[in-house]
């Protein structure tokens, strides 16, 4: 492995216009995964790097990808270089480092990501780009409409490839490359390096050159971690012992991370409810909207941000101070992930995992992975306030429904009649028990079934008083009733016609004279003969 103690990025071999452009970045000596990739890259090898998050690795292949590229010159739709990353922000990440890097070279660069008007990308693409950063929809998107071709690319970058990988991008990748020259630079960079990794590099690579600086499963040492333990698997107790955390580690900012976009949501607003500044951010929302979210954590207007693991990789905010796990994540390897969002660039940082007794399993695999003991945080009062906390109050359709939600949010097989008869065939004392619509008291079992009948099922059956009907329409409608169908049909076709008039606010009835139908009074005379 390279010096880094003593090696500088002027030893590395790197152009003026670029040395001087990480100069003014505020970056002097090269951490150790760009200290062995860029002499690599700038030659044009192969080269599959794993560090964790955290160590540079957008900067150890931009720096020597602008620098290849600063000869030559793009055609239009044929990018020269491609970058595939798993998320918009990644991608837009990577432009960033892009900007800042080649700003004293001549070079264009294209964004693919979704959330961005079509046109706006067709038209960079029609002028011809040197870089195009695109996530592998778009990429697709454009390609199938003709805006895109990929015969000129001379380097392929695949971005957080395990990530990649989780996200069920394997199908896309291999297409793309399929439609890549074979003759090309191909560079893989994650933070773990899976079979799957292995099996797409020895398939898309030749002869990489691998470079490892740190166990995949290591922690950063300036990270102090701690996990908060709880009695019960209550969601209003796991939500309450998040709250007392941050409040008693004087968070300055943090991210909290959830397994779920649904939590991402609920946590958010109960942070927000109680008077904390939170904001939640995950793949469902706009893109106009992570993106204002995130910058506003980015520049101090935002203290909280609550995340699905969409923000968990690749995102270079430097000055994050805590990272919250709402819950242990359900691969062992994203907890490295998420609390490398703290401790960056040789800062100082706090996270903590709050765990139930439903996750012991899973807190046991993380442990197993970071071989290493993590010690117990309890905020004062804590266990004696969720002792006093009412049950989790539960609704049945959006609670039902959350519970047999998938990955994706879909709905159960059962569905929503399901559900609904289901409801109806419940007997009141079940139905009050599990949607907690009323507050199961301790008292005999026949006292509590008529007490929930009367606040459950009072409202459902209360209704709108009938009007007052004129006595003649009682009459009608009892004798109508005591006929069969057909005679009252037979009845109100021999019945006469009649005429009604208004004489002084009264309505009367007189017998109409012969007529017909459709002509008024103005009868036809040959239609009287």
């Amino acid at each position: 492995m390279t010096d880094t103690q003593t090696v500088t990025f002027a030893d590395l071999g790197l152009a003026e216009n670029i040395l001087k452009a990480v100069t003014e970045a505020g970056y002097t000596i090269p951490t150790p995964i760009q200290a062995e990739a860029i002499p690599h890259i700038a030659m044009g090898g192969d080269v599959t790097g794993i560090a964790q998050t955290g160590t540079g690795k957008t900067a150890a292949f931009v720096l020597p990808m602008i620098q290849r590229l600063s000869t030559g010159r793009a055609r239009a739709r044929m990018p020269r270089c491609l970058i595939l990353c798993p998320t918009r922000e990644l991608a837009a990440q990577v432009a960033e480092n892009f900007e800042k890097y080649g700003k004293y070279l001549k070079l264009t660069m294209a964004l693919l990501i979704g959330g961005v008007s079509f046109k706006d990308q067709e038209t960079l693409l029609q002028r011809g780009v040197d870089v195009l950063i695109a996530t592998p929809g778009r990429l697709m998107d454009q390609f199938d409409r003709g805006k895109l071709l990929l015969m000129g690319v001379e380097t392929l970058i695949i971005d957080e490839a395990d990530r990649m990988l989780d996200m069920g991008f394997i199908p896309d990748i291999e297409k793309i490359c399929t439609k890549l020259p074979a003759n090309r630079q191909t560079l893989l960079f994650s933070a773990t390096f899976p079979a799957d990794i292995q099996r797409l590099a020895k398939t898309f690579q030749k002869d990489p050159k691998k470079i490892e600086v740190a166990r995949p499963a290591q922690t950063a040492e300036t990270i102090s971690q701690f996990v908060v333990k709880l009695p019960t698997n209550d969601g209003k107790a796991r939500r309450t012992a998040l709250r007392r955390v941050i409040e008693a580690t004087n968070v300055k900012n943090g991210i909290v991370f959830c397994n779920r976009k649904v939590e991402v949501d609920i946590v958010a607003a109960s942070l927000t409810k109680h008077g904390h500044d939170a904001a939640p951010i995950h793949g469902d929302l706009p893109q106009s909207v992570r993106s204002e979210t995130l910058q506003r954590f980015r520049d101090g207007k935002l203290k909280l941000l609550v995340a699905s693991d969409v923000a968990a990789r690749g995102l270079d905010i430097p000055d994050v101070g805590h990272v919250f796990n709402f819950g242990p994540p359900p691969k062992d390897e994203d907890y490295v992930h998420r609390i490398g969002r703290t401790g960056r660039a040789g800062r100082k940082g706090e996270s903590y995992t709050v765990v139930t007794p439903a996750d012991d399993k899973s807190w046991g695999f993380v442990l197993k992975m970071i071989k290493k003991d993590v010690p117990e945080f309890m905020p004062e009062g804590l266990l004696e306030e969720l002792e006093t906390l009412p049950p989790e109050e539960k609704r049945d359709r959006k609670g039902g429904r959350d519970r047999d939600r998938g990955e994706r949010g879909g709905r159960s097989a059962r569905g929503r009649n399901s559900d609904r008869s289901d409801r109806a065939e419940r007997s009141p004392r079940r139905r009050e028990q599990e949607d907690g619509d009323v507050a199961v008291a301790e008292a005999p079992i026949a006292v509590e079934v008529v007490d929930a009948v009367e606040t459950v099922e009072a409202p459902a059956v209360q209704e709108k008083p009938r009007r007052e009907r004129p006595a003649r329409n009682e009459k009608r409608r009892e004798r109508n009733d005591d006929q069969p169908r057909g005679e009252k049909r037979e009845r109100d076709r021999d019945r006469p016609q009649r005429d009604y008039k208004r004489k002084d606010d009264d309505l009367i009835l007189e017998p109409a004279p012969d007529r017909v139908v459709g002509f008024g009074k103005d009868i036809p005379a040959f239609l009287k003969r």
